[in-house]
């Protein structure tokens, strides 16, 4: 009979291995902590406190008795609590309580997912039928039959939907959904820490157009929002909402025993400091637990990763059985695939799954004891999201992060004391975002016409609004603004990306079964779903036949190949106005409206395993081009003279490379919103420049930060730089492999300059 060890004989044996204390940076041990409760208030409804009690909730943790008296004295809240920590109650309690007590009341859930807002609905409902009081709780997304969404505008009591439903289906519609806005008096928010950046920036004005629609049918309900732990919960919420809001950040919920382990891949290569492949470590280690038959969950950052590891794995497991059970978990599944993996999660049917951060939110997936994460996830948020997906209801848990060579897992794993006890990220929306902005009163006007003097939730309107009439999208008339197209605008505004149009992929293995399988959005798309392409989906390899980049479709077939693809994006930039200069002796520091022109120029064949480069080919596909805002810094051009154009060159693009992934951490957002360009003479100035700017149109405030917190960020790209133990530069510092010994000091030289100036009485 084959022997399965347990989850601590197997952390034994990695403690007694000799391999793997070689590679362990930081073992950090969470220890268990007890609950704090408090009894049910006496006003609870007997029917109510009897369905708790049999789903195991005999009292309230502090936080979830804290958010029931706010909610009944009438105040907006945020709750911050770790995942797991029983943050639905917090709203499900006195929603149902109100509900219980006034029969036509409503209330609006927003999930940032549908797998979460179908997750939420399943709790919410077998509470209400433990009561046995008629209460309808609907979902309301993409995936509703028409045949139930006239029941769910008409008798929906509780309304589980997410923004970008809320945008375009529910908000022009608002004639059809009278009883839901008459009768609203909570609209709670999830998950408050994903609606940051440019997706926070579109849903504050979808919250404005949710308000006045509600002050026009009579109600004014009351916010409830959640969030896991960022540096500022109160200020986002309230930014969010357009109103003032109590904090609830003192969490009574108990927590297992938890093993934080930060794992460093051996270097295979001395003089360049290229580590084993983070891909390959997280392979053989999430072998370890699987054969065991330990559930395990592995984050992986892109869905090209999710799909090469779950490759890796199912490949490793000779044991059918297993290998079956072990599935991955990405955007651009459709929805019966999703909910089947998240059911087997539940009953432990699945033992592993890859996923991207799909499922770092807080969907019920059961009690995994293992969560292993393929590089840093971005944020110390995020990170601790992932984390709390493994122990989530007993026993001890083990998180592994293992790092890549890349800059910013090596300085997080270099640095344990950063990740544990620096102060978590700060979210940051702009949702005065003028593109956004505009766009988002077309379709207010769409709603309901705007009078003369109107606000939106406070903002002065009337040069825009004459804007829009000047325009002819608005017609001015008897003192108010009404809509005058055809089009319905919703319906041509994105609320997650720059692009409008998703480029759906299309399987033709079969031609007597051709059938759709996923989607993505336009930029991903350009370096992912080019011709010939390789496209993973469920550890299934499929070959880009044709992008018919018009009709916004992919055609795919099935194949069976040794590599994948990785495509390069050739960007240009050129600063339109410049908003704020200050000149030092060798530098100068600007902000401002910049053009940014990208274009998908070359794809790269890698092989599985060891990761070389096989070939490569041209990609034909037309230029995206992005108006947007950026700091940026230059040198005086006596540097030039200094070190020589080649040397200077190099050494900018060092610079680049660290500030590509030093920036995104201060401001809280997804590399691949913040971008970092490198020209050694700049269009407007001549002089070598480094550019970091928001990736969308008239940014979302990413690039203002950094051009006001220079100074911070500089220090932290020499301290990554002055850590890395190579002699001449390497992927995890400055990038650049095979260049000049002095690349390394170079770098560092041009950031020591740039950070005694930046920020120092402007001139």
């Amino acid at each position: 009979m084959e022997f399965k060890k347990s989850l601590e004989s197997i952390l034994l044996s990695l403690k007694n291995s000799q391999e793997f204390n070689e590679q362990i940076v930081h073992w950090h041990t969470i220890p268990s902590r007890e609950a704090e409760y408090v009894n049910f208030p006496l006003n609870i409804d007997m029917r109510l406190k009897e369905a708790l009690e049999k789903r195991g909730v005999s009292q309230l943790y502090t936080h979830q008795h804290e958010a029931y008296q706010l909610a009944k004295q009438g105040n907006n809240f945020v709750a911050v609590t770790p995942t797991a920590s029983g943050k639905t109650i917090c709203y499900n309690l006195p929603v149902l309580q109100q509900i219980i007590t006034d029969e036509n009341s409503r209330a609006l859930y927003l999930f940032p997912t549908k797998a979460l807002a179908q997750d939420q609905k399943s709790e919410i409902n077998e509470i209400i039928e433990e009561m046995g009081v008629q209460i309808n709780s609907y979902t309301y997304d993409g995936d509703t039959s028409p045949a139930i969404r006239q029941k769910v505008r008409k008798a929906g009591h509780i309304v589980i939907t997410n923004p970008d439903m809320l945008h375009s289906a529910i908000l022009p519609h608002h004639t059809k959904w009278v009883s839901l806005f008459e009768n609203l008096k909570y609209i709670v928010i999830d998950e408050l820490h994903i609606y940051r950046g440019i997706f926070g920036s579109h849903v504050a004005n979808v919250i404005r157009r949710l308000k006045r629609i509600c002050e026009f049918y009579g109600s004014t309900p009351q916010f409830i929002c959640t969030s896991a732990t960022i540096a500022n919960p109160q200020e986002l919420a309230e930014t969010l909402t357009g109103t003032t809001m109590n904090l609830i950040a003192k969490n009574g919920a108990p927590s297992s025993k938890k093993h934080f382990i930060f794992y460093n891949p051996p270097i295979v290569n001395k003089p360049l400091n290229i580590r084993r492949s983070a891909t390959l470590e997280v392979r053989r280690l999430a072998g370890e637990f699987l054969k065991n038959k330990i559930q395990t969950i592995v984050f992986a950052r892109s869905r090209v990763r999710v799909e090469i590891i779950l490759t890796y794995l199912q490949q490793l497991i000779k044991n059918e059985l297993i290998k079956k059970s072990i599935r991955g978990y990405r955007g651009g599944y459709l929805p019966k695939q999703r909910r089947e993996i998240e059911r087997g999660l539940r009953n432990g049917e699945i033992l592993g799954v890859v996923s991207t951060n799909a499922l770092e939110l807080g969907v019920d997936i059961g009690s995994l004891q293992v969560c292993i994460m393929t590089g840093y996830p971005g944020t110390i948020a995020s990170a601790w999201q992932q984390a709390g997906r493994a122990g989530r209801r007993q026993g001890e848990a083990v998180i592994l992060m293992v790092a890549s060579s890349s800059p910013l897992d090596q300085y997080i794993i270099q640095n344990p004391r950063y990740f544990f006890e620096q102060n978590p990220e700060t979210a940051i929306i702009n949702p005065d975002n003028l593109v956004v902005l505009v766009d988002h009163l077309k379709c207010a006007a769409f709603e309901l016409p705007f009078k003369e003097g109107d606000t939106f939730d406070g903002l002065e309107l009337e040069d825009i609004l004459q804007f829009l009439a000047e325009e002819r999208v608005l017609y001015f008339n008897n003192q108010t603004y009404h809509w005058m197209n055809d089009a319905f605008p919703a319906h041509n505004i994105s609320l997650r990306s720059a692009s409008q149009e998703n480029v759906i992929i299309i399987d033709q293995s079969d031609i007597a079964n051709i059938k759709v399988i996923g989607e993505m959005d336009r930029f991903s798309a350009m370096t992912l779903l080019h011709d010939e392409a390789i496209y993973l989906h469920q550890g299934v390899q499929f070959q880009v036949e044709k992008l018919d980049w018009e009709e916004k479709k992919a055609f795919v077939r099935e194949v069976n190949v040794d590599y994948f693809t990785d495509a390069n994006l050739a960007v240009q930039l050129k600063v339109l106005e410049e908003d704020e200069t200050y000149v030092k002796d060798h530098a100068v520091f600007g902000y401002g409206d910049v053009t940014v022109q990208a274009m998908a120029t070359i794809f790269k064949k890698i092989k599985f395993d060891t990761h070389e480069n096989i070939g490569s080919g041209p990609i034909h596909l037309p230029e995206e081009e992005l108006h947007t805002n950026s700091a940026w810094m230059s040198f005086q051009s006596n540097m030039i003279e200094d070190l020589g154009e080649k040397r200077m060159e190099e050494s900018l693009i060092g610079v680049a490379n660290v500030l590509q992934h030093v920036a995104p951490l201060k401001v809280m957002c997804d590399p691949s919103d913040l971008h970092v360009v490198a020209q050694i003479k700049a269009i407007h100035n001549d002089k070598p420049t480094v550019f970091l700017y928001d990736r969308y149109p008239g940014g979302v405030g990413l690039s203002k930060k950094i051009h006001e917190t220079m100074r911070p960020v500089l220090s932290e790209a020499l301290r990554l730089i002055d850590q890395c133990p190579c002699y001449s530069g390497c992927p995890s510092c400055i990038g650049v492999e095979g260049s000049s010994d002095t690349s390394k000091k170079d770098a560092y030289l041009l950031l020591s300059i740039l950070k005694d100036e930046a920020n120092v009485s402007k001139t």
